[in-house]
This record gives C-alpha cells, structure tokens and sequence, in this order.
C-alpha cells in the first residue's frame, strides 16, 4: 500500500459503536467522543435489539448533536451483525471502534490521525487501559505488528483500531460471534505489511460479565474457531497458534 495517499485533516472519521442493554454505559461512551480533541467524526451506534433505554438516550443524545446517528436493528443479530451494519452505514474516509460500555481519551483520535499523516499507514492502533472496575491496568502495545505476529496473539485493542477505507476499502468483521475484530486485523494485514501502534493508552477497556471476552475458556473457544472456521487452519496448527496466543497474554499480564 502507497503512503503518498493525499490525506485532509478534516476528513471524516466513522465511529462504529454496537449496543445492547448499554443504558448505563452508552451515555458516557458517546460523552467520550464528544470530548474528542478531533471534531469532525460521525458515531454509528447499531442498536441491537435493547430491551432497556438505550434507544432513548441515543435519541435524547442525537437531537442535540446530528453526528450521533442510530440504526434500530430489528433483531438482535449479534455484535460482529451490529458492526457491519454501522460499517455498511458509514460516510468517513476513516473507520474507528468503540463499544457502548467503553471510553476514549481526549486525544484519541487527534493522536491517531497525526500518526496517519506522519506516516501514512492505513490501519492503526494503540495502547489502552483495562479496567475491571477494581484496578485499572495499563496494556502496552508494539511500534507494529505483522500478520505473522498477529498470528501469535493479538495485541489490537478493538477500541483503539482506525482504519483508512481509501486505502484499504470498507473492510468487514465475519459473522461469528467472538473474536471477529481479531479476524479483521488478521485480514487487513495480509493486505498490508504492517498495523503502526502508539504506547500511549488512549481509551479504556470495561471488563464485566457481559463482555465478549470475559471467561479464560469462553475466550479460548472463540479463539480456536476463529482459526479454524475463518482462518481455515487445521487442527495442529491452530493449537499452535492458541497457543502462543494465551502465553503472549499470559506474559502481558505479568
């Protein structure tokens, strides 16, 4: 991929945020947004089906600020289903991530998109704390990552990642129902040869119970079926890879 792509600093970024049952959590993921350093952004939030009020605080949010657009799902369909969506909806040269139960910093997108015009890379991330509401951890990230790499575990925070759809085209999440965002970076990377990070966390992972990712065995079983269904490896060498991947996190969390 060139990086000689001409690059505004008004361009558009495309905010892609999934919901359900997000009504104590989603006022202040938007307000988070909303305290960007970086104003010209659009957020997508793809309701998937909530029972409680989430749908009304959008709306109440939206009515006064127009960069706030809701799609009512119809059913609900799943995170990576509510994520598509939003892409398929969005009108940015730039497509970002962030869950409704999670927040950015103030220099989040300001960051990334000087990162972008530094050094023209098409798909970007960075650091990030993880907070289980007890603690709150910082996770370091690498300058970059290769799809080799990447193979090994993934160091992509989900709410950090930024991608350049004139670059790269919209790309889009498979429908499975854990670690889609891990099959994405997989995907872009064996386009390009590398995603370019920065060590400053600039956003802050919730983990709770209803997290995708929470529970060591739920998280490893999403893993293997990721390499094995979208990936399309076979057994041995998808057990190498979980693997690797677990004692990369396990390593992390030391």
């Amino acid at each position: 991929m060139s990086n000689l792509v001409p690059f505004d600093r008004r361009d558009l970024v495309s905010i892609v945020m999934p919901s359900f049952n997000s009504a104590k959590t989603i006022g202040a993921a938007i307000t988070s947004v909303q305290a960007q350093t970086y104003e010209n952004w659009e957020i997508l939030v793809s309701d998937d089906g909530s029972a409680d009020a989430t749908q009304e605080i959008v709306e109440s949010i939206a009515r006064n600020d127009p960069r706030v657009r809701l799609e009512q799902l119809r059913a609900n369909s799943g995170a990576a289903y509510a994520r598509n969506s939003a892409i398929r909806r969005a009108r940015g040269r730039f497509v970002a991530f962030l869950d409704a139960d999670d927040i950015w910093l103030p220099e989040k997108l300001s960051l990334q998109m000087a990162q972008i015009r530094r050094t023209g890379a098409p798909f970007v991330y960075s650091g990030y704390f993880r907070d289980n509401g007890s603690r709150r951890r910082r996770v370091a990230v690498p300058d970059t990552v290769s799809y080799p790499q990447l193979l090994r575990g993934n160091v992509i925070g989900c709410l950090t990642a930024l991608y350049d759809t004139q670059q790269l085209g919209k790309r889009y999440m498979p429908d499975i129902p854990m670690r889609h965002d891990y099959a994405l970076w997989l995907s872009i990377l064996r386009d390009v040869p590398l995603a370019h990070g920065l060590a400053e966390p600039l956003a802050v992972y919730h983990v709770h119970p209803g997290s995708l990712s929470y529970g060591a065995f739920r998280g490893a079983r999403g893993t293997w079926r990721m390499y094995r269904d979208v990936m399309r490896f076979g057994p041995a060498t998808s057990a190498y890879f979980l693997a690797r991947h677990y004692a990369n996190r396990l390593n992390a969390l030391r």
